[in-house]
This record gives structure tokens, C-alpha cells and sequence, in this order.
């Protein structure tokens, strides 16, 4: 599928440099003054890279459905400029309804280009075609630029608030979710 000079697709196993590039990248952009320093510097392209093999892997492995993972990758002029993933919520081994929003990501250089928009609308329109009834991610409290990113596509805050450990320190986190519906799911189709 292609949107505003945006090529997007499902990764493969050979882009699991270029997303780690997207990812570690992203993370040192996005995330600096919030997660620890040190933490951002050590990040590695070639171990998360590694990650993501062992990840897609794994997917593979499992059954195609509603129960796997989804990862699509953000393309122009033939270079992967951003990522994201969605599959089943997480909720401590609980059951839930709904898709999450694992991570989206794109090359710092690429933000406000449209690449963003389009990846979400993508994992929208495949959650809700997978049958999801909503979507619900996780964002850093503090982060105001992606709170208003995902506001704009529709998501709201929905209560829940948690933390994560990084080096000691505490980084807390809002849960938001958005209703999926026909018209997600009939942008896949019109792709």
C-alpha cells in the first residue's frame, strides 16, 4: 500500500536492521530527557537487530490470525523510514479485548513528513480487519509530542497509569485506547 509517497508492507526478515535502526534512533530522539542517558547511549543497533530476528521468528512460527503479531514497515525511495507492530493486548497473562499498539517509530529526519499517519491508519485498519473491537497503546506521560500524535488519530487517555524501571529510575506511562470500526477495516481494502 502506498500514501503520499509512502510505500508500506510487511517486514521481513531483512529489514530487521533498518527497523532497528528506526527503533534505537527513534528511542534516542523521542526519549531524551525522559529515560536515563546512559540508557539511550547503550542502546545497539546490531543487538536489537538481533532481537528483532529472534522476534519475527518466532511470529512466523506461531499461526497466522488474530493471535499473532503484525509488523509493518515504512518505505521511501526504497529505504525503510519507520516501523510498527501491534498484536494481542498484554495484560499479565489476562485475557483482553483488543489489539495493542506495541511500537511505532519513525526516522527522526522522516517525523511530520505524513510516514506516521499512514503506519498508524495501516495498523488500524489491520487490527480492526482482524477482528479487534479497539486498540490501546502505552506512551511515556511525559511525552507531549506523541500524546498529541495519537490524540489527533483518535486515541484518549483511558485511565490506567503505570511505570517501568530503567537503571533505577521510574518512568511512568498512560494507557490510551480507541475504538476500532468498518471504516478502519474498509482502508485496508481501498489500499
Amino acid at each position: 500500500m502506498s500514501s503520499g509517497g509512502t510505500h508500506l508492507r510487511d517486514m521481513t526478515i531483512d529489514d530487521c536492521e533498518a527497523v532497528a535502526r528506526v527503533r534505537v534512533r527513534g528511542w534516542q530522539s523521542a526519549y531524551a530527557g525522559m529515560i536515563p542517558t546512559a540508557h539511550l547511549d547503550a542502546m545497539s543497533v546490531e543487538e536489537d537487530a538481533a532481537r528483532r530476528r529472534e522476534h519475527l521468528a518466532e511470529a512466523e512460527a506461531e499461526a497466522e490470525g488474530a493471535g499473532a503479531g503484525r509488523n509493518v514497515v515504512a518505505e521511501r525511495d526504497g529505504q525503510v523510514i519507520g516501523w510498527g507492530c501491534y498484536g494481542p493486548y498484554r495484560d499479565e497473562g489476562k485475557p483482553a479485548a483488543g489489539a495493542e499498539l506495541y511500537a511505532l517509530y519513525v526516522l527522526p529526519e522522516h517525523r511530520s513528513t505524513g510516514a506516521g499517519r499512514a503506519l498508524t491508519a495501516e495498523l488500524l485498519a489491520r487490527a480492526a480487519t482482524d477482528g479487534h473491537p479497539r486498540m490501546l497503546l502505552w506512551v511515556l506521560t511525559e511525552n507531549t509530542l506523541a500524546r498529541r500524535f495519537y490524540e489527533k488519530a483518535g486515541f484518549a487517555p483511558d485511565g490506567a497509569e503505570a511505570s517501568f524501571d530503567v537503571r533505577g529510575v521510574a518512568v511512568p506511562e498512560t494507557r490510551y485506547a480507541r475504538r476500532l470500526s468498518a471504516a478502519d477495516a474498509a482502508a485496508v481494502r481501498r489500499g
